[in-house]
């Protein structure tokens, strides 16, 4: 049968499509888009596609490339009769098909015609509704058809509609769960056949992932698995990555069955990210949904220890059987570090690409974050220990490389275990091998990073081992030793960094500028900066130096070095933190210039370098950065306004010829993607960072701007990304700040409790702080628990500097979010909770839930008395912390809040002493952890004093209790000085309350020869106003203490002391008295 000449001439067009003639090409595209756009192209190119034996393949292929691409913008101007005509033709053209790439290409037609028969969602449909109904009765009987051509075309249709099959055919999920596992388990099938439904299933069970309709394909996960080990013998890698996408989707599904299948369905994985005849993007997905599993099945992971055995020896046999280093994806992704390592080798292109490496150890440290650390810790820490003592470098190497790894999701226990860990951490910094030195500082670097406090007191080891490794002869020792710098010495005193400061100055100074390598010179700044910050005052004296090591950095034009420019901003940002507003003065102008000129760069790094050090300049030069403001906020509110993150046209959808597909129609929607720029996701970041610091310290100058600057933090405040809500949440407190200095002189005076007098908020503060209070009650009912923790910090930061009047308008808000938290109920607690039914006892303790506990005490410092009545409520969640099963971090908590709750509400907490207070403060002192016995001590000394003479009774334990306390060996670390120190203040606080009810006798000796303290400075007071006031009082005890009491005075009131200097000339005029 002749074609129509219609379908004669688009014929010729389409043929010039498949020629290797672009101008011919290009012209025919022309000419196709005005008869594209004229619903009689359907039949023409139905016409074409059909035309078997007259037509080549090709040509036929094209149209019905064409023909999906078009017919969804024209099908509803199409005759009924047609259509009908269309829907049978269709399937007779399948049925008999047998060239491949037309038949795909009416598979992709078909598919599109059964989605334009669904009805939209705001249409009634029946229960029982099936598009297209003869399609599936085509398909029931293919699947049963004697050709392995016919059945694998039905499972091809299946999988080109699974959306419209979920959403259809459910009554049929049964009957196709038999067929789908008849044809994947039979050995006689045909391999394409298998392929096929694979592919159909898998999308079936992505689409219901979050259905409960799933649990009929999901017990299809054995054969699933069993078909996806043959793949991976005969190396079919299509299917096997199909199959590891649909794991990864299942991962949080809420089916039972997932989770009992889930050791089979890591050890697949285990066995693909072995495997390395694999694609490294094959095994990364398997990497992928091994990680994944643990996130969403933590507890159900953690408790299997035969399967968690077997992903860590999978895990240290991929890092040490790798020649590649072990320091981990900080350094691997970073470019200066790659082309220093690969040198002529490098291409930047590669930064992202998985490696056997990266793969393990980003697997290793999300089990690290997700598994409960009670299975994950020793374990890892075991095999770690094993390899330490290995003849082989490359087991040393994956040993101390892995305990770096899990620093940070294992922080809590690392920090209790130090004692134990750092000897064999700093011997193998000394290792022959320059590869387990290089990890070893890396591993020392995380540690010091992730377990502070505690790891500064190896400062004495740690930094002379740091220092030596400086001049090793490996590049990459080099440069990580200074990471190990960068991360020790940030939170160092200068009392520990003055012995070494000099030459450590001295010596990362000569390493910059001899170095040629980009990635020692930019650690080398790094160290600098955190040395400066160490050294604080001590530091002056090298600013002029390392200022002009600087100046050459930050002039820099060179775009491959802009990094480095950065690094020395922020040098410099750091330096005038360290040595404060006079000493920087003389570098000001000349950095704030170069950061300035840095902007005109289209570069977000550089601007991202220049914003932080516009925040920290704003906090050191205060009123002296405020000229700048002009020029700059505007800028910073322009990276506000915008969008890093858009809307672009999804690749896939167009496929071939994408130039004529229905992009052109201004009534097509088309497929889209949100596209992220994370560069400037960042960026907006670190403006928003820079604005709450300028707000901050600027003060009244800037006023002006918070007309324009409230408005766009609102809208931040709603990103769709957690990296800027939460850093909107950090900057909103320091909105209110201007106008306090405006107009109350700095700070706000109110009163405890006190809402019933006139507000001491001006109209204009009362109004700021009720935008922003409000913008944070629904930060703080966010899904991110990051972003709940800045906003409760931010909330604590709002009241306590704007009191009562403030919290009152949104109080009920406030509290209703906060019990929320405390009880795992709200949305960033419950979100993804897919193991509820564990209880809670194997959870680990959640960091931001600090910040929230910290607001509890905030809101009873403002309320005060107010806050009474909402103890029932809020007690029994805050005690859930302190149970003995609870993490050490909960436990210190919970008992944390407990004594601020206690020291702020005084009496108020009589009615709960005896059931909920006491029982606490026994069980935390008696705790084996001393932060928990710290806090206790605390919350009994508190409570003794609030209640007075009511809680005399209880004296007796208490102190039987803090006696034991007085054991503990201060000098074992600064928190056992701290336990020690609070117990002491507990006693003080006894004795002022009720001294006779104390035995002074017994515990005046035992209580001054801890004196005076070593750790926690800010019970300096409560000790001191206890000794002078029994001395005011000619207390018999104390005077039998004198000598005692007189060499306490003499070494807290002598220069070394840390007692401010109020309180040592009271201790001096006490001492002329005391003879």
């Amino acid at each position: 049968m002749s074609m129509s000449q219609d379908a004669a001439n688009l014929a010729v067009l389409l043929f010039a499509l498949t020629q290797p003639d672009t101008e011919a090409i290009r012209n025919a595209e022309a000419t196709l888009k005005p008869i594209l756009k004229n619903p009689n192209c359907i039949p023409a190119l139905f016409e074409v596609l059909s035309s078997r034996g007259t037509q080549p393949d090709a040509v036929r292929h094209v149209a019905a490339v064409l023909l999906r691409k078009r017919i969804s913008g024209h099908y509803q101007s199409l005759p009924q009769d047609y259509k009908v005509k269309l829907h049978a033709d269709l399937l007779q053209l399948l049925a008999s098909e047998s060239i491949r790439s037309v038949r795909n290409g009416a598979i992709g037609v078909t598919s599109t015609i059964c989605k334009l028969q669904t009805p939209s969602s705001d249409e009634d449909t029946p229960s029982n509704y099936v598009p297209w109904p003869e399609l599936f009765q085509f398909i029931a009987a293919a699947s049963q058809d004697q050709s392995a051509e016919a059945r694998e075309l039905s499972f091809l249709l299946l999988m080109e509609m699974v959306d419209t099959v979920g959403t259809f055919l459910s009554s049929q999920f049964g009957q196709m769960a038999q067929l789908f596992n008849m044809s994947i388990t039979n050995p006689q099938e045909d391999t394409k056949v298998k392929n096929a439904a694979v592919k159909a299933l898998g999308g079936l069970m992505s689409f219901l992932s979050d259905d409960k309709e799933v649990d009929i394909f999901c017990n299809l996960i054995p054969s699933l698995l069993q078909y996806s080990v043959e793949c991976q013998k005969r190396n079919d890698e299509d299917t096997v990555s199909i199959i590891l996408d649909v794991l990864y989707d299942l991962a949080y599904s809420p089916c039972p069955v997932v989770t009992h299948h889930l050791p089979a369905i890591i050890q697949f994985c285990l066995e693909c990210m072995k495997d390395s005849n694999l694609e490294m993007t094959v095994r990364d997905s398997a990497a992928l949904v091994v990680a994944t599993m643990s996130e969403s099945k933590p507890k159900t992971y953690g408790k299997n220890s035969n399967l968690l055995h077997a992903t860590l020896e999978t895990i240290f046999n991929l890092i040490e059987n790798s020649s590649e280093t072990g320091a981990g994806a900080l350094f691997q992704s970073n470019p200066a570090w790659r082309e220093d390592e690969e040198g002529e080798d490098y291409d930047p292109e590669d930064n992202d690409a998985a490696t056997e490496t990266s793969m393990a150890q980003g697997t290793l440290d999300m089990l690290a974050c997700e598994i409960p650390k009670r299975y994950i810790f020793e374990p890892v820490v075991k095999m770690c220990v094993a390899r330490f003592s290995s003849q082989s470098e490359n087991h040393r190497k994956a040993g101390i490389a892995c305990l770096g790894v899990i620093a940070e999701g294992c922080a809590e226990p690392l920090r209790e275990h130090l004692g134990d860990i750092m000897p064999m951490v700093l011997q193998a910094a000394q290792d022959p091998s320059a590869t387990v030195r290089e990890c070893a500082c890396f591993a020392l670097g995380q540690i010091s990073e992730h377990c502070q406090p505690e790891i500064l007191s190896y400062s004495d080891q740690v930094l002379p081992i740091a220092f030596r490794l400086l001049d090793d002869s490996t590049v990459a020792v080099q440069a990580t030793s200074c990471y190990v710098l960068e991360m020790f010495c940030e939170r160092l005193e200068p009392d520990d960094v003055r012995p070494l400061l000099d030459p450590l100055v001295r010596k990362l100074a000569q390493m910059l500028e001899t170095t040629t390598k980009r990635s020692v010179q930019e650690m080398s700044v790094a160290a600098l900066a955190a040395t400066a910050v160490a050294a604080e005052e001590d530091f002056a004296p090298y600013v002029d130096g390392v200022a002009n090591l600087m100046s050459k950095m930050m002039v820099i034009k060179d775009e491959k070095l802009f990094s480095l420019r950065g690094r020395a901003l922020e040098c410099m940002g750091h330096m005038a933190i360290a040595v404060g507003k006079d000493n920087f003065r003389p570098y000001f102008t000349q950095t704030m210039q170069c950061a300035c000129e840095g902007l005109t760069f289209d570069n977000t790094e550089l601007h991202e370098f220049a914003y932080a050090l516009f925040a920290n300049l704003a906090k050191v030069m205060e009123s002296e950065f405020s000229p700048a403001l002009d020029e700059l906020v505007p800028h910073l509110l322009a990276v506000l306004e915008q969008d890093e993150g858009c809307l672009e046209k999804q690749v896939e959808a167009q496929g071939e010829f994408g130039g004529l597909d229905d992009s052109d129609d201004e009534d097509e929607d088309g497929n889209y993607v949100i596209q992220v720029r994370t560069a400037l996701l960042e960026a907006k970041k670190g403006a928003i960072t820079a604005i709450g610091e300028i707000g901050a310290h600027c003060g009244a100058a800037f006023v002006p701007f918070l007309e324009k600057t409230v408005p766009l933090l609102q809208k931040a405040a709603s990103n769709w990304h957690p990296l800027i809500k939460a850093q909107v949440a950090e900057a909103l407190p320091s909105m209110v700040l201007p106008l306090v200095a405006a107009e109350h002189d700095g700070s706000v005076e109110w009163k405890k409790g006190d809402i019933s007098g006139p507000s001491p908020l001006t109209p204009s503060t009362a109004a700021i702080a009720n935008v922003v209070l409000k913008e944070l009650m629904g930060l703080l009912k966010d899904d991110d628990k990051e972003t709940v923790g800045k906003a409760a910090e931010a909330v604590q930061n709002v009241i306590e500097s704007c009191g009562p009047h403030a919290l009152a308008p949104v109080a009920n808000e406030c509290l209703e979010a906060v019990h929320a938290l405390l009880t795992k109920s709200a949305p960033c607690q419950t979100s993804e909770d897919v193991e509820d039914y564990y209880d809670d006892e194997d959870d680990d303790h959640d960091s931001f839930m600090t910040s929230v506990c910290d607001l509890v005490g905030a809101i009873c410092r403002v309320m005060g008395h107010h806050f009474v009545q909402y103890l029932p409520t809020f007690l029994p969640a805050i005690c859930s912390f302190v149970k003995s099963s609870r993490p050490t971090s909960d436990r210190a908590m919970g008992m944390g809040c407990l004594g601020e709750i206690a020291q702020e509400l005084g009496d108020g907490i009589r009615d709960h002493w005896k059931g909920v207070f006491l029982p606490a403060i026994l069980a935390g002192i008696a705790d084996p952890d001393h932060n928990v016995k710290r806090n206790a001590a605390f919350c009994a000394g508190v409570s003794c004093e609030g209640l007075g003479e009511s809680a005399t009774v209880d004296y007796v334990s208490i102190l039987q209790g803090i006696g034991q306390m007085f054991g503990i060996d201060e000098t074992a670390s600064d928190t056992s000085a701290a336990a020690v120190d609070n117990a002491s203040a507990c006693v003080a606080r006894m004795i002022m309350a009720s001294p006779n009810n104390v035995p002074m006798p017994q515990v005046l000796p035992v209580f001054l020869s801890k004196l005076p303290l070593k750790n926690d400075m800010s019970e300096n007071e409560t000790i001191f106003k206890c000794l002078l006031g029994l001395l005011q009082m000619n207390n018999p005890d104390a005077i039998a203490q004198k000598a005692e009491i007189k060499r306490v005075f003499t070494e807290a009131s002598s220069e070394g002391s840390k007692v401010d200097d109020e309180l040592k000339q009271k201790l001096r005029m006490s001492l002329l008295t005391l003879g």
